[in-house]
């Protein structure tokens, strides 16, 4: 059977980290990545027969990379600390690598959860990542966010869901989305054309548009109109940091 190093990416994961790991425990290896916690993350982590590595966070896909080279198993698992593996998705992992894999990477759906209830429509029906690879072939593009894993070929696909809670609390969720929009800026700032109330005003009300009655959100009621109400607001905090990142150069000349 093929070995597996299941990485796990975080800082400040507290309340998370315990149930990210005890769903891990089956794996080859596990590698905690990271960036210099200031809470019991890693009180909590060394209860447990995992290896602790630790980086200065630059940004996703530069962290990802940085760990795979520190994985010692041909296979990589790359999970977050609110992300959980159940049983019957563990044990589809194990029956791949026992055979000759198909594929060098497989995506895994996700059963999401927000505000202490599962998300059934609201465009994250379908949603799906692909987090296990053979790493001698795949690498993370240089994203701020978002990244990508760049794959050799086709991908396939499990069949069993891993668990994914998204909410700690509102002041957590509100940090983690302003850090989302300010590296998603990052990312779009020098491909965007000049900002206008089109992007500020028009694109954020599509946005919820299409998250409320295009993709569902509307069937997971409360919990639909915040998750749409939030997509837009990404999309105007997104466009209003591109603005101030335009506007800065200007201000030194």
């Amino acid at each position: 059977m093929r070995g597996i190093s299941a990485v796990i990416i975080c800082k400040d994961e507290e309340q998370f980290i315990a149930g990210a790991i005890e769903s891990l425990l089956w794996a080859d290896e596990v590698l905690l990545v990271d960036s210099y916690s200031t809470d019991d993350t890693l009180r909590i982590a060394g209860q447990y027969p995992v290896r602790v590595l630790q980086r200065p966070f630059d940004n996703y896909s530069r962290q990802r990379n940085w760990a795979i080279e520190q994985t010692t198993q041909p296979w990589v698992l790359m999970l977050d600390a609110d992300e959980r593996i159940p049983a019957d998705l563990q044990q589809e992992f194990q029956q791949l690598l026992e055979g000759t894999p198909a594929h060098a990477a497989y995506k895994i759906h996700r059963k999401n959860f927000f505000m202490g209830r599962q998300v059934r429509y609201s465009g994250w029906q379908n949603d799906a990542v692909t987090r296990l690879f053979d790493k001698t072939q795949c690498r993370y593009t240089d994203k701020q966010v978002h990244e990508e894993l760049v794959v050799p070929g086709s991908i396939g696909k499990l069949r069993h869901r891993m668990l994914h809670y998204t909410y700690r609390n509102l002041p957590h969720f509100l940090a983690k989305w302003d850090q989302y929009s300010s590296l998603s800026a990052q990312d779009k700032a020098k491909k965007t054309g000049k900002v206008t109330l089109f992007h500020l005003a028009i694109k954020p009300m599509v946005r919820f548009l299409k998250q409320y009655f295009l993709k569902l959100g509307i069937l997971d009621g409360r919990i639909g109109f915040i998750i749409a109400y939030l997509a837009a607001s990404s999309v105007f905090m997104r466009y209003l940091k591109i603005w101030r990142l335009q506007e800065e150069p200007q201000k030194t000349k």
